[in-house]
């Protein structure tokens, strides 16, 4: 717009310097026909110059009109503005009030939190309380079951166990033997002889015999020679039965004690010969058995006063198959048992025996109950070296060997 007024401004300019010099050289020449056209030109200039003004007019107000449009521009543009800022500060104001409610519920989710941990750490110390009181009371309980299954009373132990009233006093220094006589037992009972000897060899030693038929006669050896080895004394109670090399234990040992109806039985060794064996076979297992005879039956015949060659005609001179039996009274007469007892007086059965597995009930040494071909109750017993014999009284073949 600038460009079209500038262009017009000069272009009558230029006319103007024309037309006073053709006027000025009309005053000196007669009008002519230059003259007409000078007015023409005029004329044009006059018109020219009222387009010009004209279109200046319409330029100034183009001008005015693009200035208003500028400035309304301008205002919508402030308030475009003062919007987006109004839009922001609510926005603002929206936001902190959101963050303000998010923290507020944020603080009573926290509380609330708090509230129901409390709770429920209350309810668990109550409930430990009560865990706590349950544990007691079972402690309690279980204690006052294993007092009442002890007895207050302490072993005693005497130097002369047996008292003038016919009462034997058994300390806890006891040794149960029972069932037959096995390595196993011999083991049993010699390493129980040198514990107490080692714990005190100063009070005696008790091997208590409920039942035995006998048994092996080298592990029977072993336990005679472990009786007579140790410094402690070793005693021998026989309460039931007592037989063959059971019998031979209690009859040699330092003391032996009996109940009047206890039995003992002796008899000759005897051995059941199996496979095919030739007659020097025979006469060396009867050599040996001979040779355990002499070394076993001497002292036993020597106790009584008797001759091995007289006990055995005394064996069976009382009983046609050589078991001499006699209950306890009479076993004592013939100094098989060295004292009667009325009672025995087990001072070291303090448990009861409902709660606590009855001490020395493993002294059968692993040998159980088993049927044999026939379905009969049968117990089978170890085999034995190449040197030994069972002697034990078997009249009705419950001891038998595989």
């Amino acid at each position: 717009m600038k460009n079209t007024l500038l262009t017009g401004f000069v272009s009558v300019c230029l006319l103007l310097p024309a037309t006073a010099q053709e006027a000025a050289e009309a005053k000196q020449a007669p009008k002519s026909a230059e003259a007409k056209q000078q007015q023409e030109l005029a004329t044009q200039n006059a018109l020219a110059a009222e387009k010009l003004k004209a279109e200046l007019s319409e330029k100034t107000a183009e001008v005015a009109r693009i200035k208003l449009e500028k400035e309304a521009l301008s205002e919508r543009l402030a308030l475009a503005v003062l919007k987006l800022k109004m839009a922001d500060e609510e926005g603002a104001a929206l936001r902190s009030a959101a963050r303000a409610k998010i923290g507020e519920d944020a603080a009573t989710a926290k509380a609330k939190a708090e509230a129901l941990s409390a709770q429920l750490k209350a309810q668990q110390a109550e409930l430990q309380l009560q865990l706590a009181e349950l544990k007691n009371e079972l402690t309690l309980r279980e204690a006052k079951e294993k007092r009442r299954a002890a007895a207050d009373r302490e072993p005693e132990y005497l130097e002369n166990p047996l008292k003038e009233d016919g009462t034997l006093v058994i300390s806890d220094r006891r040794i149960a033997f029972n069932g037959p006589v096995t390595y196993a037992t011999a083991n049993y009972i010699t390493e129980r002889i040198s514990f107490y000897n080692n714990s005190d060899s100063s009070k005696p030693i008790f091997i208590v015999i409920d039942s035995s038929p006998g048994g092996s006669v080298m592990a029977g050896y072993r336990i005679l020679r472990a009786m007579d080895g140790s410094q402690a004394p070793v005693y021998v109670v026989v309460k039931s039965f007592a037989a063959s090399m059971a019998a031979t234990i209690a009859t040699l040992a330092e003391k032996s004690y009996a109940y009047p109806n206890a039995i003992i039985l002796h008899h000759q060794i005897s051995s059941t010969m199996f496979g095919s064996l030739n007659l020097t076979q025979q006469r060396e297992s009867f050599e040996s058995s001979q040779k355990w005879w002499e070394r076993l039956a001497k002292p036993i015949a020597e106790k009584m006063g008797l001759t091995t060659d007289e006990l055995i005609k005394e064996m069976y001179k009382n009983s046609s198959d050589g078991d001499w039996t006699e209950f306890g009274t009479e076993a004592q007469k013939l100094k098989w048992i060295d004292h009667i007892v009325e009672r025995i007086d087990e001072t070291s059965i303090v448990n009861n025996p409902d709660v606590t597995p009855k001490k020395g009930e493993e002294a059968i040494h692993g040998l159980t109950q088993t049927l044999d071909d026939q379905g009969k109750p049968v117990m089978y017993l170890p085999r034995l070296n190449p040197a030994d014999v069972y002697w034990m009284s078997n009249r009705d073949q419950y001891f038998r060997l595989r």
